[in-house]
């Protein structure tokens, strides 16, 4: 495959992945919408908290549909740090957002239902973006291909030549081309016995 063809083969890959990431995103949002207007219109709870249990909720509701949808196909082996880690980076992302909504409450005045949802979507996007990158770069992490899974030290036992360029990038995580055959020697045993 040409590298124009990889490119575009990588390029499709992930906006298949923003796409799948932003419909459980848009459920998420509705859900944390919902849930935040229920509090506040329901009850006595102050706006912020209100917001936090909100986005608590769909993050909750989030995690199920990245696990099971946007990343089904990456490594499910470590689910205990998989939860803890996207709970972190959920908890991050959750104090971007209540922040922007704090600020707007507290800093400047105004949480009027409208103007508290505003800063609500406004806080969602920002932390939307971190979430996007930390989510698919550390929590749902992708399985490493076939072809990277060659160690420098398998490559001498089996007679294939890998660069140092190419074991550092699968350190990485990019996909690396298949390593080429070395020219071996092939020695034959005598079959005659004399």
């Amino acid at each position: 495959m040409s590298e124009r063809g990889a490119l575009r083969a990588r390029l499709d890959l992930l906006a298949r992945e923003v796409a799948k990431f932003g419909v459980v995103g848009a459920v998420g949002l509705v859900v944390n919408i919902a849930v935040s207007n229920l509090l506040w219109r329901y009850t006595d709870i102050p706006t912020v908290r209100a917001g936090l249990m909100a986005t608590f909720v769909a993050i909750l509701c989030n995690y199920v549909g990245f696990r099971y949808w946007t990343y089904r196909d990456r490594d499910k082996s470590g689910r205990t740090r998989e939860l803890t880690l996207f709970l972190l980076f959920s908890a991050v992302g959750a104090v971007i957002e209540t922040g922007v909504l704090y600020a707007a409450t507290y800093g400047f005045g105004w949480n009027s239902p409208v103007q508290s949802n505003v800063f609500k979507i406004l806080g969602i996007g920002i932390a939307t973006m971190f979430r996007f990158w930390s989510y698919r770069t550390w929590v749902f992490r992708a399985l490493p291909d076939k072809d990277v899974v060659v160690s420098p030290q398998d490559a001498d036992a089996a007679d294939v030549v890998v660069s140092p360029q190419d074991v550092a990038r699968a350190a990485r995580g990019v996909s690396v081309p298949a390593p080429a055959p070395a020219a071996a020697v092939r020695v034959e045993a005598d079959t005659a016995r004399t």
